[in-house]
């Protein structure tokens, strides 16, 4: 008799043990899964980053937007803004004071004479919305360039392009951000 309840205690034993890893592997799972959607997500609104970074470098390089009197491209409409102190200013995704503001949007795509100002989706499933902000840093010589451009009538002028993506319900952006150097006629 003794050694039956003996057998049931190990059999429970080996049964609790077996419920615990078993809890375990389903709690570890459900955590990489959490993870992975996360990643996920991270990435999709890293794309719509990206893709926003691209439409302002699609609309300085658009030569019909360029020649049109009544556009400006997001470089020269920055280049018209504040001088962006990197050393003192925010450079978040949603700081609207100082930027130049451009959208990438699902339906309409990049478009050329197009300016993207327009607010909108890049994806809409899952939601994420897509934009970039533009701003000047400034104006300085171009480094090994004297000898190729002959003068000192050319500048460089050096911009930042912040690329930001979001999912709907976020409470983050994701941002890339990219430097810019145009050549262009002194000011001085």
């Amino acid at each position: 008799m003794k050694q039956q309840g003996l057998v049931m205690v190990f059999a429970l034993l080996v049964l609790m043990s077996l419920t615990v890893l078993g809890v375990a592997s389903v709690s570890s799972s459900l955590m990489q899964n959490k993870m992975a959607v996360s990643m996920e997500k991270q990435s999709l609104a890293f794309d719509a980053a990206e893709a926003a970074i691209a439409g302002v470098v699609f609309e300085s390089e658009d030569e019909v937007l360029l020649s049109d009197a009544d556009k400006v491209d997001p470089l020269s409409e920055a280049r018209q803004g504040n001088i962006v102190d990197l050393a003192n200013d925010d450079l978040t995704c949603f700081n609207d004071d100082d930027w130049t503001n451009r959208a990438v949007t699902a339906a309409n795509g990049l478009q050329t004479n197009t300016e993207h100002t327009a607010e909108g989706l890049y994806d809409d499933n899952p939601e994420i919305t897509s934009w970039s902000r533009t701003a000047f840093v400034e104006e300085r010589a171009c480094l090994g360039s004297s000898n190729v451009i002959g003068g000192s009538n050319i500048s460089c002028h050096v911009f930042v392009i912040k690329g930001c993506g979001q999912l709907e319900g976020s409470k983050f952006a994701v941002a890339n951000t990219l430097s810019a150097s145009v050549f262009a006629p002194a000011s001085q």
